[in-house]
């Protein structure tokens, strides 16, 4: 290769040798270099903190500039330079060396017949090694029938905030509390760094131990290093990292309250909470007017349901935060389903406190969220 190109090509390696520096995203090098019409293949690997390359049967450490030392003896040479959610690929031969990116672009409609109509965002099969490594997707490629559910509920939840995230800027720390199996930890994090290009990182925080280390395993399998998992109550937890975007899936009953008013005293910029199964409240309250109304079980159990959500957001306005609720999936998918969207703007309401504590007194109780904050200081 003339020396010309060969400079040519330095420069262009220069700038991913700084792409290279800056994220937490890379993945590898695949590099073919050609004489005639022979190729010699060559990869390039992390092994802990340093770079590793496979070359002519030999293993040794990587350095940048012997991909120029060595493109010098061959007609040409392509690399790919692979990066979650990019490909840079640096053709370069005797005529010239050209750079180029390969995106994966936001995936706004996609259907497959493996999963019928739906449009997906975290679709394949861009996100088939996600889906796979998370037990939505067989390796058959196709979406396995038990998990259509659950890879429409974790989809749905981020079609539902993706255009909240997409204003974002710079880093995005995202928390995920009472995170379980962390299928929308998974999810979120594919769609924030492969398909909007955002610089993130998502902290999942369970109290199992089980799934902490199962989730451990599994951003380790994806090369997620943008990822960290948390055994922790949280209850008592405070997070590392200011937070911005608080998410939690099916908490089940005050494990909601836990994550909101982790949320709160964390004050994140925004929280979005799909609650789960609601008892604490179904013991606690009374009220003598509607008591010929509650005398059935069922209808005393699904009014202390609306009590319990009504109230989570009522705490959440007195505490500085903008509110809204809606319907998050089809009650076909699954009967928890309720979003709670809040956005921190700073305006603690006071009316909202005052509500909340004429309610408390009028129903008779205290429910877990009121404990986890300091409203007075709200």
């Amino acid at each position: 290769m003339k020396s010309n190109i060969v400079q040519k090509l330095s420069f262009y390696l220069t700038m991913l040798r700084a792409r290279y520096g800056k994220g937490e995203y890379f993945i590898g090098m695949e590099i073919s270099f050609k004489s005639g019409t022979k190729s010699f293949p060559a990869t390039v690997k992390k092994d802990g903190d340093a770079l590793v390359m496979k070359f002519s049967g030999a293993t040794m450490p990587f350095e940048w500039d012997k991909i120029c030392d060595i493109a010098k003896d061959y007609d040409a040479m392509t690399l790919i330079y692979k990066e979650r959610g990019t490909d840079a690929i640096i053709s370069a031969d005797d005529r010239n060396v050209t750079l180029r990116y390969d995106d994966i672009a936001p995936i706004e409609k996609n259907t497959t017949a493996t999963v019928g109509d739906r449009q997906y965002l975290i679709a394949p099969p861009k996100a088939n090694a996600l889906l796979k490594e998370i037990g939505i997707m067989g390796q058959n490629g196709k979406i396995k029938n038990d998990m259509v559910r659950k890879y429409n509920q974790i989809d749905h939840f981020v079609e539902l905030i993706a255009d909240y995230l997409k204003k974002l800027d710079g880093k995005i720390e995202v928390l995920d509390c009472a995170c379980g199996k962390s299928y929308l930890s998974f999810a979120l994090n594919y769609y924030l760094r492969d398909v909007l290009k955002k610089d993130c990182h998502v902290t999942g925080v369970d109290y199992s131990d089980v799934v902490i280390e199962a989730s451990k395993k599994s951003a380790k399998n994806l090369g997620y290093t943008n990822m960290t998992f948390v055994k922790a109550d949280l209850t008592n937890y405070k997070p590392e990292r200011k937070v911005d975007v608080v998410i939690s899936l099916h908490a089940c009953d005050t494990a909601t309250d836990m994550a909101l008013g982790a949320a709160i005293n964390a004050g994140a910029k925004a929280i979005f909470a799909v609650p789960c199964c609601h008892k604490e409240l179904l013991g606690q309250y009374s009220y003598e007017p509607f008591a010929p109304l509650l005398k059935h079980g069922i209808f005393k159990a699904r009014q202390a349901d609306l009590l319990t959500d009504s109230i989570r957001c009522l705490l959440l306005e007195a505490s500085g935060y903008s509110v809204t609720a809606q319907e998050y999936i089809s009650p076909v998918e699954t009967p928890k389903n309720l979003l709670i969207k809040a956005f921190k703007d700073g305006k603690n309401s006071k009316k909202a406190t005052e509500e909340y504590y004429k309610l408390k007194e009028m129903l008779g109780i205290t429910p877990k969220l009121e404990t986890l904050i300091n409203l007075e200081a709200k």
